[in-house]
Formats: C-alpha cells, structure tokens, sequence
C-alpha cells in the first residue's frame, strides 16, 4: 500500500496515494502545475479542463521528443560500437 502525498495542481489540492517517493511525487506535481500555468498564460480564456488537455499534449510531446531522441542516441552508440568491433576484428586478425 502507497503513502498519501498532498500536492497542489493549479489551486486545487489533491492527495495522491502512491507507492512513490513524496518528494518524487511532488516533483511532478510541481512540473505538472507548471505546464498547467503556462498554458493559462498563453489562453486564459480557456476553461480548467480544455487548460489540462492541452498541458497534457505539451507534456505528452516533450516525452514523444525524448524517446525519439534517446532512439536516435541508441542506434548511433550501436553503430559505432560495430565499427570498433569490427576494427578490433581487424587488427586481431579474427574477421571472416
């Protein structure tokens, strides 16, 4: 069973119960608030739920954007991990 944490979402309190660190927990929470006040910023006459949608598409892109970039760095390291086999192959005399 988790722990409750108390958090505060763009005014309102919420209590999240989660197997997680408290500290951990309000750190998203914090990122999420946020997120939530930028976008109030730039469309304030948007109401709290259209507000939230549009805070989660932003948060869901910078993920979709890190995955695609930690992809990219994965397949270069891969790359070039076989060149320096293949070089080590080379020099130990053990290509095919």
């Amino acid at each position: 069973m988790g722990q409750d944490t108390r958090v505060y979402i763009f005014g309102e309190e919420y209590s999240i119960n989660a197997e997680l660190d408290p500290a951990y927990v309000r750190m998203l929470a914090d990122y999420v608030d946020k997120k939530l006040h930028a976008v109030a910023e730039m469309a304030p006459m948007l109401n709290k739920e259209k507000m939230a949608v549009l805070a989660a598409l932003a948060i869901a892109d910078e993920l979709h954007t890190t995955m695609e970039e930690q992809g990219e760095q994965d397949a270069t390291l891969k790359e070039r991990a076989e060149r320096c086999l293949n070089l080590v192959e080379r020099v130990l005399g053990t290509t095919e």
